[in-house]
């Protein structure tokens, strides 16, 4: 049986990652990402989205396998540099459909941008935003006052959207969460969970007073006044994961955290 053809993806500017890198590469020889079969990322959680973003753009998706040389690593598994080519073999697939955001600007600009954890809508002033929720091309909040909204995926659910007290989404869910920052009106409102197959979009009012700025993942576009978000069921990136530190447990764990 032939090995599995590994290519290898470091954090930049990390001395942690560099430090296991060149231990990597004193026991495995890795070949360039097109000949590869998985990619080994080091690094933390930016960094892995980074590395799925690139795949995203180069049109098909090679499995990833992070290990973690960064902060938290949520998405990550543990850093053992010994038998990585067996732990890869036996690990679990978790699969993810990126969204997409449509971003149209003041001027007119149009921005498209995928969206792995979550696009996020953000004040830009000191004046709370006013944006219109609409779900299928149904108005369901005609204003709400906030410092902004976001809508996540469930692999995204435990990034910003649990700081903004969101909800965690299993894995294996079709739903999404969309979720204010810190909402002044409607107080009570707490946010919704709706379906991937919705189409959310935003509508922001009274712009050129209360500019605002929508984020998918590290992509900002200023001055926004529409953004449409939906979730890309043809496209699917494969994450990889030790059976016994799998990403469906450790969302799960995330629920009992006190």
């Amino acid at each position: 049986m032939q090995p599995l053809r590994l290519a290898l993806s470091v954090a930049p500017h990390s001395p942690h990652a560099a430090d296991a890198e060149a231990e990597l590469r004193r026991l495995v020889k890795f070949v360039p990402r097109d000949e590869a079969e998985v990619i080994v990322a080091l690094g933390g959680d930016g960094h892995l989205l980074s590395v799925l973003h690139r795949e995203l753009d180069e049109g098909q998706s090679i499995p990833v396998f992070g290990m973690n040389r960064g902060t938290v690593g949520f998405l990550m598994n543990e850093y053992r540099p010994d038998g990585l080519a067996g732990r890869i073999a036996a690990a679990r697939s978790f699969f993810l459909s990126p969204l997409t955001m449509e971003a149209t600007t003041a001027t007119g600009q149009r921005v498209i941008s995928p969206a792995i954890n979550e696009v996020s809508l953000l004040r830009e002033t000191r004046q709370a935003a006013k944006i219109e929720i609409i779900i299928d091309g149904k108005v369901r909040l005609s204003e709400l006052a906030c410092d902004g909204v976001l809508v996540a995926t469930p692999a995204g659910s435990t990034a910003y959207n649990l700081s903004a007290n969101g909800p965690i989404l299993p894995l294996d869910c079709d739903l999404l969460a969309l979720t204010p920052i810190s909402p002044f009106r409607p107080r009570r409102w707490r946010g919704a969970l709706v379906s991937n197959h919705d189409i959310v979009e935003f509508r922001v009012l009274e712009a050129e007073k209360r500019p605002v700025s929508a984020v998918a993942d590290q992509v900002e576009v200023r001055d926004v006044v529409h953004v449409r978000v939906r979730s890309d069921l043809t496209r699917q990136l494969e994450l990889l994961f030790d059976p016994e530190y799998a990403l469906d447990d450790r969302i799960l764990m995330e629920q009992f955290l006190t």
